[in-house]
């Protein structure tokens, strides 16, 4: 991984990961003076805000002496949310047997968007349950998909 997210998503792992969480996603957004940094974590029933903090507390330091960031930054750790992205293979197998919304580049059985259940997750692609059939999407083809919230 060469790029800044990259480097600060492996630095991330080594902090979140023996405190028992996934680092989810990075992400650098603005410009100018004071980026905005985003690491968003999640662990097996869900993060709350003290899990947050810790997280942000060890990040901080080790960014500091590591110097990924070059000048002022706008540190945020927070949890992907109820609706988060599925932006990796691994996402998609974390969330099997969850309902997602998923747009496509080129048609699937005559849609490029899609609510379904992912039913299963591997290779290079994952199936949904759309309705009465199953689609199997190659991850390639998807240019975005989320979880659906579900309300019970």
């Amino acid at each position: 991984m060469g790029t800044i997210e990259g480097k600060i998503s492996e630095l991330a792992q080594k902090v979140a990961g023996p405190m028992g969480f996934t680092v989810e996603a990075v992400e650098i957004s603005g410009s100018g003076r004071r980026p905005v940094l985003r690491i968003y974590i999640d662990k097996e029933g869900g993060v709350n805000i003290a899990d947050c903090e810790a997280v942000s507390r060890e990040m901080s330091a080790l960014l500091d002496v590591e110097d990924v960031m070059q000048g002022a930054y706008i540190l945020e750790v927070s949890s992907p949310g109820l609706d988060r992205p599925l932006r990796k293979p691994a996402d998609f197998a974390r969330q099997t047997g969850k309902l997602a919304r998923v747009v496509t580049k080129e048609p699937f059985e005559g849609q490029t968007f899609m609510i379904g259940r992912i039913v299963e997750a591997g290779g290079d692609f994952f199936t949904l349950n759309v309705g009465e059939r199953e689609v199997k999407i190659p991850y390639e083809a998807v240019t975005r998909a989320r979880l659906e919230v579900e309300i019970k």
